[in-house]
């Protein structure tokens, strides 16, 4: 079913490259202060990053059902997009869209460039969301102190208690699809560096770029900056992901870089 929707968001992408970008195009997530979840924030955060290095206009909606209003994903539903009168949701499907308007960022890559960024890309995408994925639900401190009151929050009871029932039944389920439902910690979080690795030797390539793939962004420095960011920013009761991430010195000077020229958050300590 899924997949079905991901194909379907991709044949619309396709009718409507002719068309302009949206002046109203507009981005939907759930509330940032009180509700979002690790996951999530990750996934929301590198498409904005995207499309501001698109120099793309959009608004941002926050609102409490974002999740149901998606028209659907392969991981988190979210963010989704609201281009005219259709929905794209999650990384891939908007960046698709984008490309075919000939206003995407990486268009001066050749095409075996772009087959080994998007390698890169869809090795972040897995690794990371499912080790947010487990930390939120698996751990069950986190689960208790930070996600559950979070998910439930714009819910009455008992309600809310339903919502986080089913919330976690559908994440554990994602985990086991993708066989990370029996790891323990440990190795979840020698996943996370070994990806950690790649990206840091990756960007070691060009030492006098502040990109991976040259003094340009592409799609691969958005996806990133969205998921270390957001790990290395949220602050939970097992930092195990955080402190993984803070081992490697030059994805922590690209994150702080990428926040500086894009965001200007500032929430990275020197």
């Amino acid at each position: 079913m899924q997949s079905s929707q991901y194909l379907n968001q991709l044949h619309t992408a396709d009718k409507l490259s002719e068309e302009p970008w949206p002046e109203d195009a507009t981005l939907y997530q759930p509330f940032e202060a009180e509700q979002i979840l690790l996951p999530e924030n990750a996934s929301c955060l590198a498409v904005k990053a995207y499309l501001k290095m698109c120099n793309l206009p959009f608004g941002i909606r926050s609102c409490a059902n974002a999740e149901h209003m998606s028209p659907g994903g392969r991981m988190t539903k979210l963010p989704f997009i609201r281009a005219g009168a259709f929905l794209f949701a999650e990384f891939e499907p908007i960046v698709n869209f984008v490309e075919q308007k000939d206003m995407a960022i990486g268009s001066w890559q050749d095409e075996d460039e772009k087959a080994d960024m998007r390698t890169y890309v869809s090795l972040v995408e897995n690794i990371f969301t499912m080790a947010e994925l487990y930390v939120s639900f698996k751990n069950e401190r986190v689960y208790n102190e930070v996600t559950a009151p979070r998910n439930g929050v714009v819910y009455p009871w008992p309600l809310n208690l339903i919502q986080n029932y089913s919330k976690r039944r559908n994440a554990l389920r994602q985990l086991k699809v993708y066989q990370w439902h029996d790891l323990n910690i440990d190795h979840v979080i020698e996943k996370v560096a070994k990806c950690c690795e790649t990206l840091e030797y990756k960007l070691k390539e060009s030492p006098d770029t502040p990109f991976f793939f040259g003094d340009q962004p592409c799609e691969l420095d958005a996806i990133a900056f969205g998921h270390l960011f957001t790990i290395l920013t949220t602050r939970l009761p097992n930092m195990a992901l955080a402190q993984t991430v803070q081992k490697f010195g030059h994805l922590v000077e690209f994150c702080r870089f990428i926040d500086e020229k894009y965001f200007q958050m500032r929430c990275l300590q020197e």
